[in-house]
């Protein structure tokens, strides 16, 4: 097919749009829609050079359309399937992700070819089903399946989640050598070339691209370039900007040099459950939910939808893993909860819950059998009897806090070694006072000592408080939220600071022994401070690795007129 372009014009406020069409390999065709104009894409980044969506045609003896385009090229690019008479010849679209992007003319393209089957992974065709009002032929299709389309055209497919929307899929041509990957190894770059014949122009726009999109899911592109191994690969055909070609092993080594810098520096927990099977879904995301606070990466794998190969990866790459356990009667389940009691290694953390579905898998041989391996258990199994309820709730996200932070003990303690000594010196020399923050939410409560506390108005009277991210009680400081602002009294303060400061078990009582009575907003009020304020939550906002809580004050009352405010001092300000 000879390369062609096709411009239209457009209002001012979408952009000029183009079409590029070119042959890129036997029976096989680049469809490329040029975004000249585009400022930003979606809020991850501005745009300097617009972008491209990519799209692909295969024609064997039954013919492939690899991912459509974005809604604003529908005309231009319908308007090219119905000239060239492509629309009843359509056998096959593979949909590489569901991102509207990529998938925004799928709804179209099934109106005008109801012939189509839709190819794609089961994650992806689920997506697919709340998106497109109509009914459907589509195949699910996993890593190592293929379709065969004739004259040797024989295409491969390969699971990569998160890379970078959970259902994504490569798909690789054995006849062309071509690897078509969708936002993988992509850039927003938009240019008259077609392939990377001047890498020097594209290397910042690449590097970007990776940094926004792909560098948060590290240990995801990893195992992709792993499947990618044994391929022989010609080109890699991306969802956006230029195709790979000319410098292969320059753009795939940059992806895997900048992965494993970011895969060593962050640990990752596996959590695994079977989704839709007693309260699985719920847990499992309580738990990774208090992990994700402490800056730990978390990755969801649901037994109904990974396969072999993806778990055994993703166990093999994780620093500790959080298991609900399966129905006993579920065989395909079993069969990948042996896989990992296959690959898991004693250096590794495990946790356990039951789902309350029934018929769980019991906790307790399975737990003897990650002990005989040698694996630290990261918390005592969470039994499930009834419906989840906040107090559940709570044990989850304290369960998933305390995991993530000992987790992140090293990286923080290397943080900390990193800043200047005199630079830390002279921080620590700004001096506060010492608080407790105490929460109240139906028959779950909590507390905080804090410091970093300050008055912040005075029409309304408000208050501002800095809570570190990784906190546990940060669910309780929501928007709109109550709490108490106990101040602690001078030379009266180490007996609860003591109290305060200990580890508590997920769920303990963190009030046991300790004189409280309720304040109008239901949050407890400790008898022995020095005065109290009742606060509500009207703003958080997100500094670095503390939430700013700004709170207005409906009351308070001082218990001790002559007393004095317990004052912190620190030695170095990189630490409380």
């Amino acid at each position: 097919m000879v390369a062609f372009t096709h411009q239209t014009q457009r209002p001012q406020s979408q952009g000029r749009l183009t079409l590029q069409v070119s042959s890129i390999g036997q029976d096989t065709t680049a469809i490329r829609c040029l975004d000249w104009d585009r400022p930003r894409f979606d809020i991850e980044f501005e745009l300097d050079n617009g972008t491209t969506y990519n799209s692909f045609l295969i024609e064997g003896q039954l013919t492939a359309l690899v991912d459509t385009s974005h809604a604003k090229f529908r005309q231009l690019y319908l308007t090219l399937l119905q000239d060239r008479w492509l629309l009843p010849r359509l056998d096959y679209l593979i949909v590489s992700h569901t991102e509207p992007d990529h998938s925004g003319l799928v709804t179209d393209l099934l109106q005008l070819a109801p012939q189509l089957t839709v190819v794609g992974s089961k994650v992806a065709i689920q997506f697919l089903e709340n998106m497109v009002n109509q009914p459907f032929q589509s195949r699910v299709v996993k890593s190592g399946d293929i379709l065969d389309l004739g004259n040797g055209h024989e295409l491969q497919f390969f699971s990569a989640p998160n890379l970078h929307w959970p259902d994504t899929i490569f798909t690789y041509d054995s006849q062309t050598h071509i690897l078509y990957t969708c936002d993988a190894f992509g850039m927003h770059y938009c240019d008259d070339y077609l392939f990377d014949e001047e890498p020097d122009l594209l290397q910042t726009d690449f590097k970007y691209y990776y940094d926004c999109l792909m560098g948060p899911n590290a240990r995801s592109v990893l195992g992709a370039l792993k499947r990618m191994e044994n391929l022989e690969i010609g080109t890699i055909a991306t969802g956006h900007g230029p195709l790979l070609r000319h410098h292969l092993d320059t753009w795939t080594a940059a992806y895997r040099e900048w992965s494993q810098a970011k895969a060593i520096e962050i640990p990752l927990v596996a959590v695994i459950y079977v989704g839709g099977y007693g309260y699985s879904t719920y847990l499992s995301t309580a738990i990774a939910n208090g992990i994700f606070k402490t800056g730990v990466d978390v990755e969801l794998a649901d037994l109904n939808e990974t396969d072999l190969h993806g778990l055994r990866e993703l166990v093999g790459n994780a620093a500790a893993l959080v298991i609900g356990m399966p129905p006993q009667s579920d065989n395909a389940a079993q069969m990948l909860l042996r896989t990992v009691l296959a690959a898991v290694h004693a250096k590794q953390t495990v946790g356990l819950f039951e789902t309350g579905g029934g018929e769980d898998e019991p906790v307790f041989p399975l737990r003897n059998r990650f002990q005989e391996i040698g694996l630290t258990e990261a918390f005592s199994p969470i039994l499930v009897k009834e419906a989840p309820d906040s107090a559940l709730n709570q044990v989850c996200d304290e369960v998933g806090t305390a995991l993530g932070q000992w987790l992140a003990r090293d990286r923080t303690v290397r943080q900390l070694k990193a800043i200047d000594g005199k630079l830390e010196r002279a921080l620590g020399r700004i001096s506060s006072g010492l608080y407790l923050l105490t929460v109240r939410q139906g028959n779950v409560s909590s507390a905080m000592l804090a410091s970093w506390v300050t008055q912040a108005s005075l029409e309304p009277l408000g208050i501002a408080i800095a809570v570190a991210k990784d906190r546990a009680i940060t669910s309780f400081l929501q928007i709109n939220d109550s709490f108490v602002l106990n101040v602690l009294e001078e030379d009266n303060y180490q007996p609860l600071m003591k109290h305060f400061l200990k580890r508590f078990a997920p769920g303990a009582d963190r009030f046991a022994g300790i004189k409280t009575y309720p304040a109008d907003n239901g949050c407890p009020i400790l008898a022995e401070a020095l005065a109290y304020l009742e606060c509500k939550v009207i703003q958080r906002m997100e500094c670095s690795d503390h939430w700013i809580l700004y709170a207005t004050v409906q009351t308070g009352r001082v218990s001790k007129v002559e007393g004095f405010t317990a004052v912190h001092h620190r030695k170095v300000g990189t630490h409380y």
